[in-house]
């Protein structure tokens, strides 16, 4: 069996970390790119069961998903602080605590699913001609969503870090009022603005993660769009895509992470630290560039190169 060289696995790393984050599908890609290539990169770089490209994508999604704890670091110091005090005083008052909730419900089905799901998914659609199919598919979904998606108005926040909690006695509102009120950040708008969500829609946003189970369909496309039918803007709807999609990764990279210790992928090893080096800096720069795209854009752009990448393919594989 061939293994992952270094150029190979800068490539496929850099693939990775971009197509993650866009709505694009990195799986769809990472099967597509080598068959476009052909040669030794289609024999090195194929998806079947305990090859050495399988362990080494795994490594690069786990690099991937911690350049996402990186860059929402302060969100997630946020988030487990609120999930720590509820826990300890079982309450779900703040709206850290009502989000941190709302991202351990929403990622339970695409967790059960992945289990159940993932590796029949792969060895079945793990091929060119799928994988163009379904990325086509992801274009036309992404393009219904703009077209007939119509987002709520945004509701103000003007909350101050001091008036988040609900019930204070007569001298602590006397002392808050005197003390010149915070306030919120960017960041904590938006994490306010998403803990509105009801639980069965959060649960709907997380459980659109399952068909990107299927090669070609985006994670963060489709959670997105289903964000969108929720009546969330982009920005929003990006933000808590990828929220939602770090947990999901990084237990998934874990999980399979001793597969690339395996005695047949060890010659892939030092390709594996190298991509998944590139896969975690190319990620950093994609969300950084996508959380700012979505404030006054939307996914009209991605839809069209995936129809156009998914229809390419699927003439010059099918033919």
């Amino acid at each position: 069996m061939s293994g992952v060289t270094y150029i190979e696995a800068i490539v496929v790393g850099a693939l990775q970390g971009v197509s993650e984050l866009f709505p694009v599908s990195s799986l769809g890609h990472s099967i597509l790119l080598p068959a476009w290539i052909g040669g030794q990169w289609q024999a090195d770089l194929s998806i079947t069961k305990d090859s050495p490209y399988l362990a080494v994508l795994v490594a690069m999604h786990v690099a991937t998903a911690l350049a996402l704890v990186l860059f929402f670091r302060r969100d997630w110091v946020r988030l487990i602080g609120g999930l720590w005090t509820s826990i300890r005083y079982r309450e779900v008052r703040s709206p850290e605590q009502r989000l941190a909730w709302l991202l351990i419900l929403a990622t339970i089905p695409v967790g059960i699913a992945g289990l159940l799901l993932e590796s029949v998914l792969r060895d079945y659609l793990g091929k060119p001609i799928p994988a163009a199919i379904f990325l086509a598919l992801n274009g036309g979904v992404l393009y219904a969503a703009e077209k007939f998606s119509k987002p709520k108005a945004v509701e103000p926040v003007g909350v101050s870090r001091a008036e988040e909690t609900i019930d204070f006695s007569a001298e602590q509102t006397m002392i808050m009022n005197a003390i010149p009120a915070e306030p919120l950040t960017e960041d904590e708008e938006t994490d306010q603005r998403l803990a509105k969500l009801g639980v069965g829609e959060a649960m709907f946003v997380g459980a659109a993660q399952i068909f990107a189970l299927l090669p070609g369909i985006s994670r963060s496309g489709i959670t997105m769009v289903a964000g969108l039918r929720r009546g969330l803007s982009h920005e929003d709807t990006a933000r808590f895509a990828f929220l939602l999609a770090t947990p999901v990764i990084l237990a998934a990279g874990v999980l399979k992470m001793p597969s690339l210790f395996q005695p047949e992928n060890r010659s892939s090893l030092g390709p594996a630290l190298v991509g998944s080096l590139v896969a975690g800096i190319a990620a950093y720069i994609a969300v950084r560039f996508l959380t700012n795209y979505f404030e006054s854009r939307t996914l009209t752009p991605f839809a069209i190169y995936c129809a156009i990448a998914g229809i390419g393919s699927l003439i010059f594989f099918a033919v």
